[in-house]
């Protein structure tokens, strides 16, 4: 499913964060520990205003930002990420907790748990506790399914993995390299952010992201996973020895694998194509991995690999679908914290974070 945002001219969306086979993986903290930015560290119930905070200081900044988006629920933000100054305001609440390494001095933690009426939360802990406890069984059977499907995928990827010519294909991935990316002589950097994710709303590809980072787009077509991620890691590799600020876009459904890898001061992004996320784009080249498989390969396979692909897909619309359910719970859930929070105070944080950044 693609998505368009409605909002800031230039501004880019991402996840940081999704379900994967290891359940909940996150990259929040590779803004801390890597990318050294200055983090506001959000503390608070669902549905106290979260997201309604982010998205008003994201509608503040001058300039483009980086818009979060939660993959339980992705109307709502997990975090936005300003370029200046350069600084991220994020939801540091579980499944992504985050804690202040360097309280006060690096990270600021934006406590709204004072503005709820605790004593109306208490009167309705019995509905509260029960919602808690549905929305986590919902995503633990979303996990699952998940689990599940890329097993299946993973199978297809072993499956094909013996047929991958790795010498004609490497060489291939040294050669684009070397031939679009020159040496810059300044210091490499990396950010991780997710394209893409399993969510109540289906798989979602953040294709306007895709558009405004980039307007030339080589997509490496590969259904198996086998030879993509290999090129990938590789032209990772280069990118960064050879001075560039990249972002590298992990595969939610598989460990260890690259699926998009972007370098926006060439405008350039090397792209994977498969059932999950066609790339319809223009500028584009297609590589068609096949070329770098060994002859007699996958169409003797054909039967399992389109099995691997199909009951893929039903555990993945099975995850949807109790994501969905967990959504619909989270929502009944923030209706009693709604109801407890103190929304006033809500705007003087608002106002008083909005100076602090842009004034």
């Amino acid at each position: 499913m693609k998505t368009n945002a409605n909002s800031m001219t230039n501004s880019v969306d991402f996840f940081m964060g999704a379900l994967g086979p290891k359940g909940f993986q996150g990259y929040f903290d590779w803004l801390d520990t890597q990318e050294q930015v200055p983090l506001y560290l959000i503390k608070a119930g669902p549905g106290c205003g979260k997201s309604t905070l982010m998205t008003r200081l994201a509608q503040a900044s001058p300039l483009p930002v980086e818009r979060i988006h939660c993959s339980s629920d992705p109307d709502s933000l997990d975090g936005v990420i300003f370029s200046r100054p350069r600084a991220a305001i994020i939801d540091a609440t579980a499944p992504h907790t985050v804690e202040p390494a360097y309280p006060g001095a690096v990270q600021k933690v934006v406590d709204l748990h004072h503005a709820l009426d605790n004593d109306y939360l208490t009167a309705h802990r019995g509905e509260i506790v029960a919602l808690f406890r549905r929305c986590s069984a919902l995503q633990e059977q979303a996990g699952r399914s998940i689990r599940a499907a890329s097993s299946l995928l993973d199978d297809s990827r072993r499956l094909a993995a013996p047929l991958v010519n790795e010498e004609k294909l490497l060489g291939w991935a040294r050669r684009l390299g070397s031939r679009r990316l020159p040496r810059t002589g300044h210091p490499a950097s990396e950010s991780i952010r997710l394209l893409s994710a399993v969510t109540p709303k289906g798989r979602m590809v953040f294709m306007n992201t895709v558009e405004t980072l980039a307007d030339e787009y080589i997509v490496l077509h590969d259904e198996q996973g086998a030879a993509a991620p290999l090129a990938l890691a590789l032209l990772r590799q280069m990118a960064l020895e050879r001075g560039y600020s990249i972002i590298t876009c992990p595969c939610p459904l598989r460990e260890d694998a690259i699926d998009h890898l972007f370098i926006p001061e060439l405008r350039l992004a090397f792209l994977t194509g498969n059932s999950w996320h066609s790339m319809d784009l223009e500028n584009l080249q297609n590589v068609h991995c096949t070329r770098f498989l060994e002859k007699g390969g996958p169409r003797s396979l054909r039967a399992r690999l389109r099995f691997d692909r199909k009951a893929a897909a039903e555990l993945l619309k099975m995850a949807s679908e109790a994501q969905r359910q967990a959504k619909a719970s989270h929502d009944e859930l923030e209706s009693y914290y709604r109801t407890a929070a103190d929304f006033s105070r809500l705007d003087e944080i608002a106002e008083q974070l909005t100076k602090t950044l842009f004034a």
